[in-house]
């Protein structure tokens, strides 16, 4: 079984981690997302990342969908089975996954327009859904022991693309969301080999 990925990726990093967790041997393929050919693209037409392909050649995308597949096929539960928390715990990924998105959109803004057809306006209105996300996040941190979940992975992804893309920028005012990261960081040690990273 092998994951494509990139290293910047937060989602890529949320499903290397859980899929370490869930006891699953998976390879990491480090996957250029720009190719317009090669496995990529053949085993996903969105040409997108992460792409799980199994060990029967069957390729999986998006990362909540490999999620989802991890948590049946895993060693360990990635997903509680009560219905009610099973919701809770896909509702923060969810959560940390869209902020995700709302960076990635600044990120694409800035990298790929030219400056002077940078449009400001839509760059401060996704950087307004990420501080309210941020917020609730602060105000609403899940209890994190050594029993993990989804939303740990995303939510621990999400922090480490903050740290990456917009440090400096988002912790003021967030003092839980700063320790939240140590303490994952302790209670899941192979987490810094799977950061994203430039």
């Amino acid at each position: 079984m092998k994951i494509l990925y990139s290293p910047a990726s937060p989602y890529s990093a949320k499903v290397r981690m859980a899929a370490k967790f869930a006891g699953i041997d998976a390879d990491g393929v480090l996957t250029d997302t720009n190719a317009l050919e090669g496995e990529l693209i053949d085993s996903n037409p969105l040409g997108k990342i992460p792409t799980l392909i199994t060990d029967e050649g069957q390729s999986i995308y998006d990362s909540r969908a490999i999620m989802q597949f991890l948590d049946r096929a895993g060693g360990k539960r990635l997903y509680p089975r009560n219905a009610a928390k099973r919701t809770d715990v896909e509702v923060l990924e969810a959560l940390c996954d869209g902020i995700c998105d709302c960076l990635l959109v600044i990120m694409y803004e800035r990298r790929f327009r030219p400056e002077e057809k940078i449009h400001q306006e839509w760059i401060d209105r996704q950087w307004t859904k990420v501080t309210r996300g941020l917020d609730y996040l602060e105000a609403n941190l899940p209890r994190t022991t050594k029993s993990l979940n989804g939303g740990h992975f995303a939510l621990a992804a999400l922090m480490a693309y903050l740290g990456l893309r917009f440090a400096g920028q988002w912790e003021r005012g967030r003092p839980k969301l700063k320790r939240w990261n140590a303490k994952f960081a302790g209670n899941f040690p192979e987490l810094d080999a799977m950061r994203p990273k430039a």
